[in-house]
């Protein structure tokens, strides 16, 4: 089992930024590839970004690229999301999410564990 808490989320401004960090325990953060998920009001789960296990590989769902980093520290077990001149379509929960496997996926049904999720909210 891997367990996620997410933390970081808030109310901000259009055109401010917030920071999210995930933080897991369990087993070896460094088998898993992370990913950040979303889920806006009244829509589905969508894919925001990911990285594989050593940090090496990104990607980044179209609308986030250029605004949005994702970064890991094995030696802490964290990932973290960047997120710089929010607007309010960034308005959501936002998910931490951890896959096994080589291939850093995109669709929420190929990841394992499931944080509780952090709300931000983008005022205009």
């Amino acid at each position: 089992q891997v367990q996620l808490v997410e933390s970081g989320g808030g109310l901000v401004q259009a055109g401010g930024s917030l920071r999210l960090s995930c933080a897991a325990s369990g087993r070896t953060f460094s088998n898993y590839n992370m990913g950040w998920f979303r889920q806006p009001p009244g829509k589905e789960r969508e894919f925001v970004a990911a990285v594989n296990w050593s940090g090496g590989v990104t990607r980044y769902t179209d609308s986030v690229k250029g605004r949005f980093t994702i970064s890991r520290d094995n030696a802490k077990n964290t990932v973290s999301l960047q997120m710089n001149s929010l607007n309010p379509e960034d308005t959501a929960i936002y998910y931490c999410a951890a896959a096994s496997g080589v291939v850093v996926r995109t669709i929420p049904g190929r990841y394992d564990y499931w944080g509780q999720g952090t709300q931000v909210t983008v005022s205009s």
